[in-house]
């Protein structure tokens, strides 16, 4: 509106004013001699004259009283309203169709805009008030120039914020699409409307809105950068909670409802009630298994469906589908129970066992230990995939709890069922390593049969620590059958077994005083271990590691050692290196070993038959012992 001062009239007076103007000119049309508010009779009888003789300029000067013009004037200027070019005014729409719209400000003459000026506004009508810029009062036409985009634009940040202190719903038209989302012209200005705005559901296609005018709700002003962001989601939600309230106060477990799938995730369904949404998980969509739940439903797609349960709270409602048919285990075979073998397809498989579907929502576990005979349980994955066909025997079935435990491994005969027949004790065989422990060393003569070594029936001769300093998991290992228990499911075997006792030998060659060539290794508590020949160790205490010289013998140093000590029962040999030279010399026992040539040919012969480990072939050491004991006959 203009800042000066402007006498302003509806249309009302107006036309009061323009009948006084008519009632003064009518009077001075009359006959009458009587002065009209100063009009005389020969000023009247001029009226009568043609226009074409009428003499204007005698009646301007002769018969129109200064005054009579000014009233006149004066009048007729009450019918005008003043207007100031670059000022916003208020103007009536007089007319309007596809290309302009004529707006009427009460000034001499008419603005016509062009109708794009009002695009956001396709409900504009005669008679509508709309706000104008006066750009030129009269051009060289004598038009009068307005602009209803000017009008917005300097009033419309102001309009904006005070639409968004007051909460107010303001109208908008969506010009394009964006990234993300709309661009929507709110009283001139352009406002981002996010994608997740537009509605209450997700939109697949922003097109459909562009060129459309809708109503929105300013939601955040960005005051340094004149950001304004609206939202036509918001004018809704509070409709949609009151819906909602009023559906989930009528829903009631169990209740059938018709819904459209309104949204399709990878864990369920969401479903369009009327108003509210609920959730159909992908368990409660199909009694047997799916994929995706795309397998079921499709997107847009009416469907029925029950109420499992509600939160009044939170506003969810859980939702079935599978619920409307009869459970699949109803229709299960009356006739089939625990023992009969069925057949399935693997549906679902994971490390603990495999399900197998019998029949659509039917399913049952094998469990991985009931996949093989054998002990050493591995991933269900090692026996089955999805998909396999698979034939399984009942081993257990719940009907009421509709639970069905199969397994595979029935399909073959118990191994451990005639065991004493296939492994009597004394039976050799190759078994393959499968684990240790500290004791020993687990292997697998067959699928479900596994036996123990223990670890000092590994060697006759070395001190194993740890079974995995004498072989590695999954290396086949030759073995012997000591004990068989069938009830327990056990085996007790070994491997030093397979050859002849080295030390009923070794008695005879580290005979008690028998003076030895040996080499230290380590120290050990209180002493030293001592490698012997033939792959035997000795223990010498740290008294008896004492040189002449006085000094103490060092790891890796070899000396000669004089057997002190020999026990066959614990394999123990106990050396000294000092009492070679704290005691009298004896030469005897030492030109035994040296001079008996028999005996030094059967000490060669060992050492170079015998395996660190295992001590080379059986026949080799019974041939030394005999050789050696023909020898103590003959001296």
């Amino acid at each position: 509106m203009t800042k000066e001062k402007k006498l302003e009239l509806d249309q009302e007076e107006q036309v009061e004013i323009i009948k006084k103007i008519d009632e003064r000119l009518e009077s001075f049309l009359e006959d009458d001699d009587t002065p009209v508010d100063g009009f005389t009779k020969e000023r009247k009888s001029n009226a009568s004259i043609a226009p074409d003789k009428f003499d204007w300029d005698s009646f301007e000067t002769e018969y129109v009283y200064e005054s009579e013009k000014n009233v006149i004037e004066d009048l007729y200027s009450q019918t005008l309203s003043t207007v100031i070019e670059n000022e916003v005014v208020e103007g009536t729409v007089v007319a309007l169709n596809k290309r302009e719209v004529i707006v009427n400000i009460g000034y001499k003459s008419e603005g016509v805009l062009s109708i794009n000026e009002f695009r956001y506004n396709p409900e504009l009508a005669v008679g509508d008030k709309v706000e104008v810029y006066v750009e030129n009062a009269e051009d060289k036409r004598g038009q009068l120039i307005l602009s209803h985009k000017k009008a917005r634009s300097l009033r419309s940040w102001d309009r904006v914020n005070e639409a968004f202190e007051k909460d107010e719903i303001v109208k908008g038209y969506i010009k394009c699409r964006t990234k993300g989302g709309m661009i929507v012209d709110v009283f001139g200005i352009e406002a981002f409307l996010p994608g997740s705005q537009i509605d209450v559901k997700p939109i697949r296609d922003y097109d459909i809105f562009v060129n459309k005018t809708m109503e929105f709700k300013i939601v955040k002003i960005n005051q340094e950068f004149r950001n304004v962001v609206v939202s036509h989601k918001a004018l809704i939600e509070a409709e949609l909670e009151a819906q909602k309230a009023d559906i989930i106060g009528k829903l009631e477990k169990g209740q059938i409802l018709e819904g459209i799938v309104k949204n399709i995730t990878s864990y369920g369904v969401f479903v369009d009630l009327g108003g509210v949404d609920g959730l159909i998980h992908i368990t409660d969509l199909s009694w047997g298994r799916i994929n995706h739940p795309e397998e079921v439903v499709q997107l847009d797609e009416k469907i029925n469906v029950v109420i499992l349960d509600f939160d009044d709270t939170k506003k969810r409602i859980a939702l079935g589908l599978k619920q409307l048919s009869a459970h699949p285990w109803d229709s299960l075979d009356t006739n089939l129970q625990v023992g009969d073998k069925v057949k399935g397809k693997v549906v679902v498989i994971a490390d603990y066992g495999a399900f197998i579907e019998i029949q659509p929502g039917v399913e049952g576990l094998i469990h991985v230990s009931e996949m093989s005979w054998s002990l050493h349980l591995r991933s269900a994955q090692d026996f089955l995939s999805v998909g396999n066909e698979v034939e399984a025997v009942i081993l257990t079935l719940d009907r009421e709890e509709r639970k069905m435990s199969l397994g595979i491994k029935q399909l073959k005969s118990d191994p451990w069922t005639d065991i004493n027949e296939k492994y009597p004790v004394g039976t050799k065989c190759t078994a393959t390593v499968r684990n240790f422990t500290n004791f020993g060393v687990f292997v697998e003569l067959e699928e479900g049969v596994d036996g123990l070594v223990h670890i000092s029936d590994l060697s006759w001769t070395k001190k194993i620590k740890h079974p995995s300093e004498f072989t590695s998991v999954g290396d086949s290992i030759e073995v012997v059958v000591l004990e068989v228990d069938q009830e327990n499911r056990r085996l007790s075997l070994g491997h030093k077994q397979l050859e002849e006792n080295p030390w009923d030998v070794f008695e005879t060659i580290f005979s008690n005083n028998s003076v030895h060539e040996g080499t230290i290794t380590a120290f050990v508590d209180k002493g030293a271990t001592v490698a012997l020949p033939y792959g035997v160790e000795g223990y010498v205490s740290q008294k008896n590691l004492l040189k002449e010289d006085g000094t103490q013998a060092k790891v890796d140093e070899k000396l000669e050692f004089k057997v002190i000590e020999f026990n066959k029962t614990t394999k123990r040999i106990v050396l000294s290196h000092t009492k070679l030279f704290e005691e009298p010399k004896k030469e005897e026992p030492r030109e035994r070993v040296s001079e008996g040539d028999s005996t030094q040919k059967a000490v060669k012969k060992l050492k170079a038959n015998l395996e660190k480990t295992t001590l080379g072939d059986i026949s080799e050491l019974a041939a030394l012992k005999s050789e050696m004991e023909n020898n103590e006959s003959e001296k």
